[in-house]
């Protein structure tokens, strides 16, 4: 039997959010002239940075995002309906604390917390170990795109509503980030929720982003997005988008530096993480071409692979899974010791059921408000 075409979107949001983090991965935390001093100009899976090797990041492994992003969606498929904020604390630490899988960067079985940097490790040190309200997790961690990176997974069960995809991302990851760390994710979900849309457009996914976001979220999109509209070759593009994101970057100009007595990595009101605005930058400027799209991000260097899985998820489900080559899909799944196939068929099955519930109880909700307004 055939795949749906709701699957087959589901599908593109999973495989291009992986592939994208995978294209990046050898090359994360890297400025765009050493990559292109290390690589040339990045076209497929590439080696570790450090040379050939079985293990790190290189050749179709992908990194913690992923790892995040599967975990979320079996989350979502063994609760069978939507989160809440306690829903998701409660199911977050065990996965990433308790179970082992397979870590093709380390070659080996492991807890995923062993993987994590330390803004994902804050999961577990505070609804665990401090035992936290879930509500406040996220309160005094470093802010970065570590809640936005695996935000997909809300967008795809909300398809087809950015609002809602919104609302849901923003309670749930409080448990795990703030400030605009925590509005890139519930930015990222909208997005990918727009996307699913049969007439979902590259304007209408940014559209939303610039529609829902707030401070400086909102204000970097703007910024970085019409900086785009100015190019339509990537590799010219890359220097003038980092410029024009520069001004609200909350992370410092080296982003292996942190620590560093200034308010880097803080909260702020107007300031932005980078990979939300330049994933949609690179939407603009490639078109909406997913190929195109998450080999610009990979060129793009710096946090390129978490770029790279929110830009893939976005044109994987605009377009669905035909436009991402077999073969990248193959080695991904063979190098990371993976099949998502079966989440993406469970994801695809339980939007269809919460779609079904929802209409019922819109039609009861009607049925309701008829017999309020009716006159007596």
């Amino acid at each position: 039997m055939g795949r749906s075409g709701l699957e087959r979107k589901v599908r593109g949001a999973l495989y291009g959010g992986a592939v994208g983090d995978a294209l990046g991965s050898p090359a994360e935390g890297k400025e765009p002239n050493v990559v292109r001093e290390r690589y040339g100009w990045i076209t497929d899976y590439v080696e570790p940075w450090t040379g050939p090797s079985e293990i790190g990041k290189g050749d179709g492994r992908f990194s913690d995002d992923t790892h995040m992003t599967m975990i979320l969606s079996q989350i979502y498929i063994d609760a069978d309906d939507e989160l809440d904020v306690f829903d998701f604390a409660r199911a977050i630490v065990p996965r990433i604390a308790d179970e082992t899988r397979w870590v093709p960067e380390h070659g080996r079985e492991m807890p995923l917390i062993e993987r994590l940097f330390y803004p994902e490790k804050w999961l577990l040190m505070r609804l665990r170990l401090a035992n936290c309200d879930p509500r406040l997790g996220g309160h005094g961690n470093m802010v970065n795109c570590g809640a936005a990176m695996y935000a997909a997974p809300v967008g795809i069960v909300h398809a087809g509503d950015p609002r809602a995809a919104y609302r849901e991302a923003i309670e749930i990851f409080g448990a795990h980030q703030w400030s605009y760390g925590l509005e890139a994710a519930g930015v990222v979900a909208a997005c990918v929720a727009e996307a699913f849309k049969p007439d979902a457009t590259v304007d209408s996914i940014v559209g939303v982003g610039v529609e829902l976001a707030h401070d400086g979220t909102r204000a970097a999109i703007l910024a970085v997005t019409e900086r785009a509209r100015q190019y339509s070759d990537w590799r010219e593009a890359i220097g003038p988008l980092r410029d024009a994101m520069r001004p609200f970057d909350g992370a410092a100009e080296n982003i292996r530096d942190r620590g560093n007595g200034t308010d880097d990595w803080g909260p702020s009101r107007v300031r932005s993480i980078e990979e939300l605005p330049i994933a949609l930058a690179l939407l603009l400027v490639t078109g909406g071409d997913f190929e195109a799209s998450v080999l610009a991000a990979a060129n793009y260097g710096r946090d390129n692979d978490s770029i790279g899985g929110m830009v893939g998820a976005m044109t994987g489900a605009m377009h669905g899974d035909e436009v991402i080559r077999p073969d990248w899909i193959a080695r991904l799944n063979a190098a990371n010791r993976v099949d998502l196939d079966p989440l993406a068929a469970g994801l695809a099955a339980l939007v269809h059921r919460l779609h079904l519930r929802r209409f019922a109880a819109a039609a009861d909700g009607a049925a309701m408000f008829d017999q309020l307004t009716a006159s007596a």
